[in-house]
């Protein structure tokens, strides 16, 4: 007969044949060879350190080699000074006009169903895998002088776009864009459609409801689209050399202004090199929570 006092660990015990064994996460004391995340066999640990030091070792070099006792000389230069301040402003700009009608696509894929839909995302997500200098000889044919479409902006309204600022802006926008678009509508499809359609019960259109309930929702989705959109733009190069050529002050970006600088002065090519392995340390430090969290 059990006695009045047992507790309800005692009865337990009893039920179970015996008293309960602790768990020790996975990953903690005596992992050993078996225990999970204790420990990772050789035949993976080599190829994985390889697979570290080939990432890594660049970066490492590039430091290493930087000339930094003539930095502040090679970075104040007028050439570089021009260089970075239209990178700062032809990325801005190509940012902003992603987010002017990237959200809105982002926004059509994920909440509209219609005929072809996944066809319209891959077309959207193919400039991420299409090489950039293939995509500045698309702008071309699209844009250019004698363009699909530039002929008539050419005709109409006098607008050339090719090798031109504008052109910087255009060709930045078109490889960077299928980051934010890719980014939103991820957070679009996270985030719950029912307060959309609790706010269209209400009265709103649909429009207003996007305006004042979606966007509050997936604005953190937007930012980090927004973030890595600019930081690709600042790094465009084969799309921008193609469709906007490679003019000092007027198109000649820090990705262009490397490249040239390698030919003639690698010192400074270093120190351009090292100004946007800043600025990627920088979007990586932004978008921590998202990419730099152990899950």
């Amino acid at each position: 007969m059990t006695s009045p006092s047992l507790n309800k660990a005692d009865a337990a015990d009893t039920l179970t044949g015996g008293p309960r064994r602790r768990r020790v996460p996975r990953g903690g004391r005596g992992g050993g060879r078996g225990g999970g995340r204790g420990g990772a066999p050789l035949p993976l640990l080599l190829p994985a350190l390889i697979g570290l030091a080939f990432l890594v070792l660049p970066l490492v070099a590039l430091l290493v080699r930087a000339p930094w006792r003539s930095m502040p000389e090679l970075l104040t230069s007028t050439e570089v000074w021009q260089a970075l301040q239209l990178s700062l402003v032809c990325a801005t700009a190509a940012t902003a006009v992603s987010l002017v009608i990237g959200v809105p696509l982002a926004w059509l894929l994920a909440r509209v169903d219609f005929p072809g839909r996944g066809l319209v995302r891959a077309l959207v997500t193919l400039p991420l895998v299409l090489p950039p200098v293939v995509g500045g000889v698309a702008l071309l044919m699209a844009l250019g002088r004698n363009g699909v479409v530039g002929k008539w902006l050419d005709a109409w309204f006098g607008i050339t776009l090719p090798f031109t600022t504008a052109g910087v802006v255009i060709a930045e926008a078109f490889v960077a864009m299928p980051f934010l678009v890719i980014s939103v509508e991820g957070t679009l499809r996270a985030a719950d459609p029912r307060y959309e359609e609790a706010a269209t019960t209400l009265g709103a259109s649909r429009f207003t409801a996007f305006r004042r309930v979606t966007l509050p929702l997936i604005a953190p989705g937007i930012a980090a689209g927004a973030v890595l959109a600019w930081a690709r733009a600042l790094g465009e190069f084969g799309a921008t050399i193609t469709f906007a050529g490679n003019f000092p002050g007027r198109t000649q970006t820090m990705p262009l202004a490397v490249y040239l600088a390698l030919q003639n002065d690698p010192a400074a090519a270093i120190a351009l090199s090292l100004v946007l392995l800043a600025v990627s340390i920088a979007v990586l430090a932004g978008l921590r929570d998202r990419w730099m969290t152990a899950s």
